[in-house]
């Protein structure tokens, strides 16, 4: 069996009173990708510094491609790369010459750090900004020349935190191809993401951390399995047609109520009869509705009912 790229055991990091994070247990195997979720504060950004070694847990372990984070960091940082959710690099150089600079200080000499520059400006789309400097360019394009720089040398462990934050989707998109590729290459990836829709496309294995615990952890289909079946959404216009058919389907069916979305849910775990039954009997009461469609969980319904944190546009820790 290979030996895993991350290995926790206890792993806990205090700041004085406060307990970010608490007695984590965690594998990640080799050559997958494992995304960390979490509500605000969670913790995931602390765990991920604790494991690149820039700061060192007050208690527990934690082992990264086979060496002790706290007593061998050396060997591990010679096998990982590390972005972070702030750009590390040279406001005053281009993004050309950052990465030409990232190749140097890893010991390659100056055509080969060319050479590696110029193919990672062709990976990571970077050619229309190359001969900017980077405090002349957009946060969007800081973060994919900084994801180049973590790629100067390919790492047997890559951590991303927050990857694509600030990113047009056209951006990310292409984030996601190069990030597949690399596992395809046989990189493993430490994933935090704000984007759940990010950890569902790429994730193999998802972990989900409430309050520096580990609360659950999965595949996303395994995680959205754990809240149940199917359903049929049915979307009112509004408030009053909501309530017209909650009194309409109430006796026919087992309903849950959303007024914030003006939505009606009910189990559907025969798909094709369910969704017929419900629009039958909507059609028969007369009520104008917005929306009637079948609905799957999806990884927010998961976060939201195993957390009981609704997802927001800021998840990071």
């Amino acid at each position: 069996m290979p030996t895993p790229a991350v290995v926790t055991d206890g792993l806990t990091k205090r700041f004085g009173d406060f307990t970010a994070v608490d007695s984590v247990d965690l594998v990640v195997p080799s050559g997958g990708v494992l995304a960390v979720l979490g509500p605000n504060g969670a913790g995931k950004t602390t765990m991920v510094r604790m494991l690149a070694t820039l700061t060192d847990p007050t208690s527990g372990t934690a082992q990264v491609c086979g060496f002790d984070v706290a007593s061998q960091g050396e060997e591990v940082r010679r096998r990982i790369s590390l972005t972070g959710q702030f750009a590390a690099l040279e406001d005053n150089l281009t993004c050309r010459e950052n990465l030409v600079l990232m190749a140097r200080l890893r010991g390659y000499g100056g055509p080969a750090a060319n050479r590696i520059a110029d193919a990672l400006v062709e990976r990571l789309d970077i050619g229309e900004f190359r001969d900017k400097l980077v405090k002349a360019v957009s946060g969007g394009q800081r973060r994919r020349t900084d994801l180049a720089a973590s790629l100067v040398t390919q790492p047997e462990l890559l951590v991303l935190d927050e990857p694509t934050t600030g990113l047009d989707p056209r951006s990310r998109q292409g984030v996601w191809s190069t990030i597949k590729e690399l596992v395809a290459e046989g990189v493993t990836l430490l994933l935090t993401t704000q984007y759940l829709e990010e950890a569902d496309a790429l994730a193999d294995r998802i972990v989900l951390i409430d309050h520096g615990r580990t609360v659950a952890s999965g595949t996303p289909s395994e995680l959205k399995a754990r809240i149940g079946d199917q359903r049929v959404d049915v979307v009112a216009n509004d408030l009053v047609g909501l309530d017209q058919l909650v009194a309409a389907l109430e006796p026919a069916f087992a309903l849950t109520v959303s007024r914030d979305r003006r939505t009606l849910s009910i189990p559907a775990p025969d798909d094709t009869a369910d969704l017929a039954a419900v629009a039958s009997a909507v059609r028969r009461s007369g009520i104008a509705v917005d929306e009637l469609a079948l609905r799957r969980p999806t990884l927010d319904d998961a976060f939201l009912a195993l957390t009981g944190v609704a997802p927001t546009e800021e998840l990071v820790s």
